[in-house]
Protein backbone atom coordinates (compact mmCIF):
# COMPACT_ATOMS: atom_id res chain seq x y z
CA UNK A 1 0.00 0.00 0.00
CA UNK A 2 1.69 3.45 -1.24
CA UNK A 3 -1.77 5.56 0.31
CA UNK A 4 0.09 6.06 3.75
CA UNK A 5 3.43 7.92 2.52
CA UNK A 6 1.95 9.57 -0.27
CA UNK A 7 -0.58 10.95 2.06
CA UNK A 8 2.13 12.08 4.00
CA UNK A 9 3.85 13.86 1.43
CA UNK A 10 0.96 15.48 0.54
CA UNK A 11 -0.03 16.61 4.01
CA UNK A 12 3.32 18.17 4.12
CA UNK A 13 3.22 20.26 0.42
CA UNK A 14 -0.03 21.44 2.27
CA UNK A 15 1.66 23.32 5.05
CA UNK A 16 2.01 27.46 4.32
CA UNK A 17 4.39 28.42 7.28
CA UNK A 18 3.67 32.28 6.61
CA UNK A 19 1.15 35.03 7.18
CA UNK A 20 -1.10 36.10 4.39
CA UNK A 21 -1.99 39.06 2.87
CA UNK A 22 1.31 40.91 2.44
CA UNK A 23 0.42 42.82 -0.70
CA UNK A 24 -0.23 45.94 1.28
CA UNK A 25 2.41 48.24 0.72
CA UNK A 26 4.90 49.68 3.17
CA UNK A 27 6.75 53.06 3.21
CA UNK A 28 10.53 52.70 3.55
CA UNK A 29 11.73 55.64 6.12
CA UNK A 30 15.05 57.21 6.56
CA UNK A 31 15.58 54.70 9.38
CA UNK A 32 15.17 51.77 7.53
CA UNK A 33 18.38 49.74 6.51
CA UNK A 34 19.40 50.02 2.89
CA UNK A 35 17.21 47.31 0.98
CA UNK A 36 17.23 46.05 -2.61
CA UNK A 37 14.35 46.66 -4.65
CA UNK A 38 13.06 44.42 -7.40
CA UNK A 39 10.59 45.99 -9.85
CA UNK A 40 7.98 43.18 -11.50
CA UNK A 41 5.38 43.66 -14.00
CA UNK A 42 2.61 40.95 -12.91
CA UNK A 43 0.39 39.39 -15.54
CA UNK A 44 -2.60 37.66 -14.28
CA UNK A 45 -5.65 35.28 -15.16
CA UNK A 46 -6.88 35.02 -11.52
CA UNK A 47 -9.91 37.00 -9.82
CA UNK A 48 -9.73 40.29 -8.34
CA UNK A 49 -9.79 39.92 -4.43
CA UNK A 50 -11.43 42.96 -3.74
CA UNK A 51 -8.62 43.19 -0.81
CA UNK A 52 -5.49 45.54 -1.59
CA UNK A 53 -3.82 42.88 1.44
CA UNK A 54 -4.08 39.92 -1.27
CA UNK A 55 -5.00 41.75 -4.64
CA UNK A 56 -6.19 38.95 -6.50
CA UNK A 57 -7.30 35.33 -5.28
CA UNK A 58 -7.37 31.54 -6.53
CA UNK A 59 -10.13 31.91 -8.51
CA UNK A 60 -10.20 32.41 -12.65
CA UNK A 61 -11.39 35.65 -14.20
CA UNK A 62 -12.54 36.29 -17.69
CA UNK A 63 -10.07 39.02 -19.15
CA UNK A 64 -6.43 38.98 -17.48
CA UNK A 65 -4.90 41.83 -15.31
CA UNK A 66 -1.42 43.63 -15.47
CA UNK A 67 -0.14 44.76 -12.14
CA UNK A 68 3.17 47.17 -11.39
CA UNK A 69 4.77 45.59 -8.54
CA UNK A 70 8.20 46.52 -5.84
CA UNK A 71 9.19 44.29 -3.24
CA UNK A 72 11.87 45.53 -1.31
CA UNK A 73 14.59 42.98 -0.40
CA UNK A 74 16.13 42.93 2.97
CA UNK A 75 19.89 43.50 3.16
CA UNK A 76 20.78 39.91 5.90
CA UNK A 77 19.27 37.27 4.23
CA UNK A 78 20.40 33.46 3.18
CA UNK A 79 20.54 33.60 -0.84
CA UNK A 80 17.47 31.02 -1.84
CA UNK A 81 15.47 31.77 0.81
CA UNK A 82 12.18 34.22 1.17
CA UNK A 83 11.93 36.41 4.00
CA UNK A 84 8.54 35.83 4.87
CA UNK A 85 7.26 38.36 8.19
CA UNK A 86 6.07 36.91 11.64
CA UNK A 87 3.87 39.35 11.33
CA UNK A 88 2.00 42.25 9.94
CA UNK A 89 3.09 44.57 8.33
CA UNK A 90 6.27 43.32 7.26
CA UNK A 91 9.48 45.18 8.41
CA UNK A 92 11.39 46.17 5.46
CA UNK A 93 14.37 45.71 7.33
CA UNK A 94 14.21 41.95 8.60
CA UNK A 95 11.14 40.82 5.59
CA UNK A 96 10.25 41.02 2.09
CA UNK A 97 8.18 44.06 1.40
CA UNK A 98 6.10 45.18 -1.26
CA UNK A 99 6.21 48.81 -1.46
CA UNK A 100 4.50 50.11 -4.85
CA UNK A 101 1.40 48.32 -6.18
CA UNK A 102 -0.10 49.82 -9.45
CA UNK A 103 -2.68 48.89 -11.69
CA UNK A 104 -2.06 49.02 -15.72
CA UNK A 105 -5.02 49.27 -17.34
CA UNK A 106 -4.16 48.98 -21.32
CA UNK A 107 -1.57 46.74 -22.89
CA UNK A 108 0.37 50.52 -23.79
CA UNK A 109 0.63 50.90 -20.52
CA UNK A 110 2.14 47.80 -20.31
CA UNK A 111 4.53 48.61 -22.88
CA UNK A 112 5.17 51.63 -21.23
CA UNK A 113 6.38 50.21 -17.79
CA UNK A 114 8.69 47.74 -19.66
CA UNK A 115 10.40 50.35 -21.59
CA UNK A 116 11.02 52.17 -18.06
CA UNK A 117 12.57 48.98 -17.21
CA UNK A 118 14.22 47.79 -19.92
CA UNK A 119 17.63 45.37 -19.47
CA UNK A 120 19.78 44.97 -22.33
CA UNK A 121 16.49 43.87 -24.32
CA UNK A 122 16.64 40.67 -22.66
CA UNK A 123 13.01 39.81 -21.02
CA UNK A 124 12.40 36.78 -18.33
CA UNK A 125 8.72 35.61 -18.09
CA UNK A 126 8.51 33.10 -14.68
CA UNK A 127 5.31 30.96 -14.18
CA UNK A 128 4.98 29.18 -11.08
CA UNK A 129 3.81 25.71 -10.12
CA UNK A 130 0.66 24.57 -7.79
CA UNK A 131 -0.61 25.76 -4.82
CA UNK A 132 0.52 29.28 -5.10
CA UNK A 133 -0.99 31.86 -3.80
CA UNK A 134 -0.45 36.03 -5.94
CA UNK A 135 1.89 37.02 -3.16
CA UNK A 136 3.70 33.64 -2.97
CA UNK A 137 4.40 33.63 -6.63
CA UNK A 138 5.56 37.46 -6.54
CA UNK A 139 7.84 36.92 -3.62
CA UNK A 140 9.07 33.75 -4.93
CA UNK A 141 9.87 35.65 -8.15
CA UNK A 142 11.66 38.45 -6.57
CA UNK A 143 14.00 36.25 -4.71
CA UNK A 144 15.01 34.90 -8.12
CA UNK A 145 15.34 37.86 -9.97
CA UNK A 146 17.70 39.36 -6.58
CA UNK A 147 19.73 36.36 -5.93
CA UNK A 148 20.21 35.29 -9.84
CA UNK A 149 21.61 38.68 -10.50
CA UNK A 150 20.28 39.13 -13.72
CA UNK A 151 19.80 41.73 -16.41
CA UNK A 152 16.91 41.39 -17.73
CA UNK A 153 13.49 42.45 -16.87
CA UNK A 154 11.30 40.54 -15.01
CA UNK A 155 7.96 39.33 -15.87
CA UNK A 156 5.30 37.08 -13.80
CA UNK A 157 2.59 35.30 -15.60
CA UNK A 158 0.34 34.19 -12.51
CA UNK A 159 -2.79 31.50 -13.27
CA UNK A 160 -5.49 30.87 -10.74
CA UNK A 161 -4.27 28.48 -8.42
CA UNK A 162 -6.80 27.91 -5.08
CA UNK A 163 -3.31 27.29 -3.15
CA UNK A 164 -5.10 24.17 -1.12
CA UNK A 165 -3.83 20.59 -1.31
CA UNK A 166 -7.40 19.30 -2.51
CA UNK A 167 -7.11 21.50 -5.75
CA UNK A 168 -4.92 19.60 -7.71
CA UNK A 169 -7.34 19.35 -10.50
CA UNK A 170 -9.15 22.71 -10.40
CA UNK A 171 -5.13 24.11 -10.42
CA UNK A 172 -4.32 21.91 -13.56
CA UNK A 173 -7.26 23.16 -15.13
CA UNK A 174 -6.67 26.45 -14.73
CA UNK A 175 -3.22 26.20 -16.08
CA UNK A 176 -5.54 24.77 -19.50
CA UNK A 177 -7.67 28.02 -19.17
CA UNK A 178 -4.71 30.32 -19.13
CA UNK A 179 -2.60 28.90 -21.65
CA UNK A 180 -4.30 31.68 -24.33
CA UNK A 181 -3.59 34.65 -22.25
CA UNK A 182 0.18 33.71 -21.33
CA UNK A 183 0.46 32.75 -25.10
CA UNK A 184 -1.09 36.75 -25.81
CA UNK A 185 1.47 37.75 -23.10
CA UNK A 186 4.52 36.23 -25.38
CA UNK A 187 3.27 37.46 -28.33
CA UNK A 188 2.87 40.92 -27.43
CA UNK A 189 6.46 40.86 -26.08
CA UNK A 190 7.62 39.41 -29.18
CA UNK A 191 6.33 42.18 -31.21
CA UNK A 192 7.96 45.04 -29.13
CA UNK A 193 10.56 46.06 -31.07
CA UNK A 194 12.99 46.47 -28.11
CA UNK A 195 12.73 42.84 -27.25
CA UNK A 196 15.73 40.78 -28.32
CA UNK A 197 14.84 37.61 -26.79
CA UNK A 198 12.91 35.84 -24.05
CA UNK A 199 13.39 33.58 -21.69
CA UNK A 200 10.43 31.79 -20.21
CA UNK A 201 11.54 29.82 -16.81
CA UNK A 202 8.22 27.37 -15.53
CA UNK A 203 8.39 25.41 -12.44
CA UNK A 204 6.34 22.76 -11.33
CA UNK A 205 2.71 22.76 -12.97
CA UNK A 206 3.46 26.19 -14.90
CA UNK A 207 5.82 23.70 -17.14
CA UNK A 208 2.37 22.48 -18.23
CA UNK A 209 1.10 25.76 -19.15
CA UNK A 210 4.42 27.09 -20.64
CA UNK A 211 4.79 23.91 -22.77
CA UNK A 212 0.38 23.85 -24.01
CA UNK A 213 1.18 28.10 -24.73
CA UNK A 214 4.15 27.07 -26.85
CA UNK A 215 2.40 24.75 -28.72
CA UNK A 216 -1.30 26.18 -29.46
CA UNK A 217 1.78 29.15 -30.93
CA UNK A 218 3.13 26.55 -33.06
CA UNK A 219 0.08 25.18 -34.24
CA UNK A 220 -1.29 28.37 -35.50
CA UNK A 221 1.96 29.79 -36.90
CA UNK A 222 3.94 26.35 -37.66
CA UNK A 223 6.61 27.04 -34.88
CA UNK A 224 7.20 29.48 -31.65
CA UNK A 225 8.32 32.96 -32.57
CA UNK A 226 11.76 33.02 -33.19
CA UNK A 227 12.51 35.64 -30.07
CA UNK A 228 11.90 33.14 -27.68
CA UNK A 229 15.03 31.72 -27.48
CA UNK A 230 15.11 29.69 -24.06
CA UNK A 231 12.60 27.78 -22.14
CA UNK A 232 13.82 26.76 -18.79
CA UNK A 233 11.33 23.67 -17.17
CA UNK A 234 12.32 23.47 -13.38
CA UNK A 235 10.72 20.27 -11.90
CA UNK A 236 8.39 19.70 -14.78
CA UNK A 237 5.18 18.25 -13.84
CA UNK A 238 4.28 16.71 -16.83
CA UNK A 239 3.80 13.18 -18.14
CA UNK A 240 6.76 12.05 -19.89
CA UNK A 241 4.78 10.83 -23.12
CA UNK A 242 2.73 13.88 -23.14
CA UNK A 243 6.04 16.46 -23.18
CA UNK A 244 7.33 14.83 -26.20
CA UNK A 245 4.27 15.31 -28.10
CA UNK A 246 4.24 18.85 -27.00
CA UNK A 247 8.17 19.30 -28.22
CA UNK A 248 7.10 17.91 -31.35
CA UNK A 249 3.74 19.87 -32.26
CA UNK A 250 5.18 23.23 -31.42
CA UNK A 251 7.05 22.74 -35.12
CA UNK A 252 10.35 23.87 -36.04
CA UNK A 253 12.60 26.06 -35.22
CA UNK A 254 12.36 25.48 -31.43
CA UNK A 255 13.43 27.38 -28.69
CA UNK A 256 16.33 25.90 -26.75
CA UNK A 257 15.13 23.95 -24.37
CA UNK A 258 16.72 22.97 -20.68
CA UNK A 259 15.31 20.71 -17.84
CA UNK A 260 16.20 20.72 -14.31
CA UNK A 261 15.22 17.18 -12.94
CA UNK A 262 15.99 15.31 -9.94
CA UNK A 263 15.30 11.76 -9.00
CA UNK A 264 14.05 12.67 -5.16
CA UNK A 265 11.64 15.11 -5.80
CA UNK A 266 9.16 14.25 -3.30
CA UNK A 267 6.06 16.62 -5.12
CA UNK A 268 6.75 14.91 -8.68
CA UNK A 269 6.30 11.57 -6.58
CA UNK A 270 2.96 12.68 -4.96
CA UNK A 271 2.29 13.93 -8.33
CA UNK A 272 3.08 10.88 -10.08
CA UNK A 273 0.53 8.94 -7.78
CA UNK A 274 -2.13 11.06 -8.25
CA UNK A 275 -1.83 11.39 -12.24
CA UNK A 276 -0.67 7.53 -12.70
CA UNK A 277 2.51 8.40 -14.80
CA UNK A 278 5.64 9.60 -14.61
CA UNK A 279 6.80 13.00 -14.64
CA UNK A 280 9.62 14.30 -16.67
CA UNK A 281 10.99 16.35 -13.87
CA UNK A 282 11.82 12.84 -12.29
CA UNK A 283 13.68 11.07 -14.63
CA UNK A 284 17.68 10.26 -14.36
CA UNK A 285 19.04 11.97 -17.62
CA UNK A 286 21.99 9.68 -17.51
CA UNK A 287 20.74 6.71 -17.84
CA UNK A 288 19.02 5.15 -21.54
CA UNK A 289 16.46 5.72 -23.11
CA UNK A 290 16.44 9.15 -22.14
CA UNK A 291 19.92 10.16 -22.97
CA UNK A 292 19.75 9.06 -26.24
CA UNK A 293 16.34 10.90 -26.62
CA UNK A 294 17.46 14.21 -25.03
CA UNK A 295 20.72 14.20 -27.33
CA UNK A 296 18.71 13.67 -30.41
CA UNK A 297 15.97 16.33 -29.26
CA UNK A 298 18.52 18.70 -28.37
CA UNK A 299 17.01 19.06 -25.26
CA UNK A 300 19.81 19.58 -22.22
CA UNK A 301 19.07 17.96 -18.48
CA UNK A 302 20.67 19.38 -15.29
CA UNK A 303 19.95 16.68 -12.57
CA UNK A 304 20.01 18.13 -9.09
CA UNK A 305 19.21 15.01 -7.63
CA UNK A 306 22.85 15.85 -5.39
CA UNK A 307 21.96 19.08 -4.70
CA UNK A 308 21.25 20.50 -1.38
CA UNK A 309 18.71 23.27 -0.40
CA UNK A 310 16.31 24.27 2.30
CA UNK A 311 13.57 22.71 0.47
CA UNK A 312 12.45 19.39 2.54
CA UNK A 313 10.27 18.19 -0.60
CA UNK A 314 13.40 18.35 -2.78
CA UNK A 315 10.67 20.36 -5.47
CA UNK A 316 12.55 23.82 -5.42
CA UNK A 317 15.98 23.79 -5.53
CA UNK A 318 16.34 25.66 -8.95
CA UNK A 319 15.44 28.17 -7.13
CA UNK A 320 16.61 27.87 -3.75
CA UNK A 321 20.38 27.01 -4.83
CA UNK A 322 22.50 29.64 -4.86
CA UNK A 323 24.76 28.34 -7.38
CA UNK A 324 21.87 27.17 -9.71
CA UNK A 325 19.68 30.61 -9.40
CA UNK A 326 22.92 32.20 -10.43
CA UNK A 327 24.14 30.51 -13.22
CA UNK A 328 20.55 31.11 -14.70
CA UNK A 329 21.44 35.09 -14.17
CA UNK A 330 24.76 35.05 -15.52
CA UNK A 331 23.98 33.41 -18.74
CA UNK A 332 21.01 35.67 -19.23
CA UNK A 333 23.04 38.79 -18.43
CA UNK A 334 25.67 38.27 -21.36
CA UNK A 335 22.85 37.25 -23.52
CA UNK A 336 24.22 33.65 -24.02
CA UNK A 337 21.86 30.81 -23.83
CA UNK A 338 21.53 28.65 -21.10
CA UNK A 339 23.45 25.89 -22.86
CA UNK A 340 26.17 28.56 -25.53
CA UNK A 341 27.66 26.46 -27.80
CA UNK A 342 31.00 27.69 -27.57
CA UNK A 343 30.65 27.25 -23.78
CA UNK A 344 29.98 23.88 -21.44
CA UNK A 345 27.77 24.25 -19.28
CA UNK A 346 29.43 21.05 -17.71
CA UNK A 347 32.61 23.14 -16.96
CA UNK A 348 30.21 25.92 -15.58
CA UNK A 349 28.37 24.25 -13.37
CA UNK A 350 31.41 22.64 -11.99
CA UNK A 351 33.35 25.53 -10.92
CA UNK A 352 30.41 27.40 -9.69
CA UNK A 353 28.47 24.62 -7.76
CA UNK A 354 30.95 21.59 -7.93
CA UNK A 355 34.34 23.31 -7.39
CA UNK A 356 36.84 19.97 -8.26
CA UNK A 357 34.12 18.14 -9.89
CA UNK A 358 35.53 15.94 -13.01
CA UNK A 359 33.66 16.56 -16.27
CA UNK A 360 33.59 13.35 -18.53
CA UNK A 361 32.85 13.27 -21.90
CA UNK A 362 32.11 16.37 -24.41
CA UNK A 363 30.00 19.43 -24.38
CA UNK A 364 27.92 17.79 -26.78
CA UNK A 365 27.08 14.99 -23.90
CA UNK A 366 28.59 15.98 -20.28
CA UNK A 367 28.11 13.70 -17.23
CA UNK A 368 29.35 15.97 -14.37
CA UNK A 369 29.98 14.04 -11.00
CA UNK A 370 28.81 15.11 -7.93
CA UNK A 371 27.01 17.50 -6.76
CA UNK A 372 25.58 17.50 -10.29
CA UNK A 373 24.33 15.75 -13.53
CA UNK A 374 24.40 17.22 -16.48
CA UNK A 375 23.66 15.74 -20.14
CA UNK A 376 24.32 19.29 -22.87
CA UNK A 377 23.17 18.76 -26.21
CA UNK A 378 24.25 20.37 -29.30
CA UNK A 379 22.30 22.72 -30.74
CA UNK A 380 21.85 21.40 -34.34
CA UNK A 381 17.98 21.40 -36.34
CA UNK A 382 16.36 18.94 -36.57
CA UNK A 383 13.66 17.40 -38.83
CA UNK A 384 10.46 16.94 -37.48
CA UNK A 385 10.77 12.93 -38.33
CA UNK A 386 13.65 12.64 -35.99
CA UNK A 387 12.12 14.29 -33.25
CA UNK A 388 9.32 12.00 -33.47
CA UNK A 389 11.26 8.75 -33.78
CA UNK A 390 13.50 10.09 -30.98
CA UNK A 391 10.85 10.83 -28.20
CA UNK A 392 8.62 7.95 -29.49
CA UNK A 393 5.93 10.19 -31.31
CA UNK A 394 3.51 8.29 -33.60
CA UNK A 395 5.01 10.42 -36.75
CA UNK A 396 1.61 9.37 -38.68
CA UNK A 397 0.00 11.95 -36.07
CA UNK A 398 -0.70 14.98 -37.15
CA UNK A 399 -1.14 18.49 -35.30
CA UNK A 400 -4.51 19.62 -34.76
CA UNK A 401 -5.35 22.57 -36.58
CA UNK A 402 -6.65 26.23 -34.50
Amino acid sequence: MQKKPVLAILLTLSGCGHPSGVMTPVTLTAATPKTAQVDILVATTRQPSGNPATLFNGERSPKPFLTDIAVSIPPKRQPGTVQWPKRLPPNPATDFAVTRVKQLYTVPEGRAWFHQHIEGGHALVFIHGFNNTYEDSVFRFAQIVHDSGMQATPILFTWPSRARLAAYAYDRESTNYSRTALEQTLRVLAQDPDVKDITILAHSMGTWLAMESLRQMGIRDGHVNPKIHNVILASPDIDIEVFAKQFVEMGTPRPKFTIFVSQDDRALAASSFITGGGRLGGINPAEEPYRSRLERAGITAIDLTKVKSGDSMNHGKFAESPQIVQLIGQRIITGQTLTDSNISLGEGVAAVVGGTARTVGTVAGAAVAAPLTIVEQPLRPKKAADVDATLRVDPESKPLTP
